[in-house]
């Protein structure tokens, strides 16, 4: 053999070995198997907003999926803050995460894999378990997009503390609006900064919408065509205002502003008698040792309360190629044992684990259970495309009333302004 033909040779091998040592491609990824050789894993891409805490409970759940799937690795993809700016550029890469955490299906639905067909034909999922009601915010056209993963309904954290040293009884479920001004009024004392609720300056309207429901109204026509006579409506006018007025007399204080305190801050303070929220803050008020009690929304005299729920779904890529394997990761993550190791994140969304941990029975987590079987309306977001562009001018209209300004007027203005964005559905 020639000099030249032995140096052709031996390159031949070199690149024969490097090239097998590379394998492996964007979807596996190389183990080392018990005696020693290589083994092919599957890659499953999961993105997610979580954070600290939270988000070892992600990694947790992708570690007991692997557990019980040997030749899956979970990639996490921990998007943060930056959720939908990285969802949105993954999606117009062409290259998506497999699954995902996702709240905001009408932005994203038609990137997402129409579920109904995998749920329909796999009986393991025990959807009679979880609380239909969640079912509502994971619909875009009568599609189901997303299981319903996590979940928080909001109600009214009250000081005892405070409550008891100003002789005003404790509420209870059942009371009003009439009563909750009243008992606000006389948990304000200035002299000690010290008021009967807290009113954020900066609002989401998502948020306010429990409200508006409850005295009757709405922002939006159920059909998702008309906001005029929904979104200025003196029914709607009357929820915000009720707001702006409290700010007003001085029985509540702006929070959370331009350097402010926001109100889980003052409540943990002893500086709120009472403060509305989700489930978000109740152990960090356990841990503040403030002596606290939560109760449900109050009712607009004669109709009944209705609430908001604040969801995280899990949903599936279209583009995704390996969508046998995500739906597995989709029942896992629904299933008893992960709804378990996220139950101190979320409200469990089964009912079996409810009654397992006694949440329909403990005081503190009951209010949020009783408002889930109050929240069987649609929000605004999920009955029109436009509603981004929409809710700009609600938004601005909402913390124009908790900043003085009449609800009414604002209110026709933003109608007036958003009216041109709602000719489709």
């Amino acid at each position: 053999m020639s000099a030249k033909l032995k140096w052709i040779t031996v390159l031949m091998v070199m690149c024969t070995a490097i090239l097998s040592g590379c394998g492996g491609g964007q979807d596996s990824v190389g183990s080392t198997d018990q005696q020693g050789g290589k083994s092919e894993k599957t890659v499953l891409r999961f993105a997610t907003w979580d954070t600290g805490e939270s988000l070892k409970v992600m990694e947790n759940i992708a570690k007991a999926f692997e557990k019980a799937n040997p030749n899956v690795k979970v990639q996490i993809e921990p998007y943060a803050d930056g959720f939908d700016q990285k969802l949105a550029a993954s999606f117009g890469a062409s290259n998506p995460p497999d699954v995902m955490l996702m709240w905001d299906f009408p932005t994203y639905y038609t990137n997402l894999e129409p579920l109904d067909e995998y749920i329909a034909k796999d009986a393991s999922l025990k959807l009679d378990d979880i609380y239909e009601s969640l079912f509502n915010y994971v619909k875009v056209d009568g599609k189901s997009y997303g299981i319903p993963a996590g979940f928080s309904s909001r109600a009214v954290y009250y000081n005892k503390k405070l409550f008891d040293a100003a002789g005003v009884p404790h509420p209870k479920d059942g009371w009003s609006w009439d009563d909750f001004k009243a008992a606000a009024a006389k948990l304000t004392d200035k002299s000690k900064k010290q008021y009967g609720f807290g009113v954020r300056a900066e609002n989401d309207p998502y948020d306010m919408q429990g409200f508006v429901w409850s005295n009757g109204s709405s922002f939006i026509s159920d059909d998702g065509k008309a906001i005029e006579g929904y979104m200025n409506s003196p029914e709607t006018a009357q929820a915000l205002q009720m707001f702006g007025d409290m700010v007003k007399d001085g029985s509540a204080v702006l929070v959370g502003g331009k350097n402010q305190l926001n109100g889980n801050d003052i409540f943990k303070a002893g500086k709120l008698a009472m403060w509305e929220s989700g489930v978000w803050p109740l152990e960090s008020f356990k841990e503040a040792k403030v002596d606290f009690g939560t109760v449900e929304m109050p009712a607009f005299s004669g109709k009944p309360v209705k609430g908001v729920i604040a969801m995280s779904a899990i949903s599936v890529a279209k583009q995704s190629k390996q969508k046998e394997l995500a739906w597995e990761f989709v029942k896992f993550f629904i299933s008893e044992d992960a709804v378990k190791m996220k139950s101190d994140a979320d409200l469990p969304i089964r009912k079996s684990i409810v009654q397992e941990k006694k949440f329909d029975q403990d005081p503190l987590y009951k209010p949020f259970y009783t408002m889930l079987e109050r929240s069987d309306k649609t929000p605004s977001f999920l009955l029109s495309k436009n509603w981004k562009l929409v809710n700009r001018h609600l938004s601005t209209a909402v913390d124009s009333v908790m900043l003085g300004q009449e609800a009414q007027k604002v209110l026709d203005a933003a109608v007036k302004d958003a009216s041109k964005y709602m000719g489709e559905k």
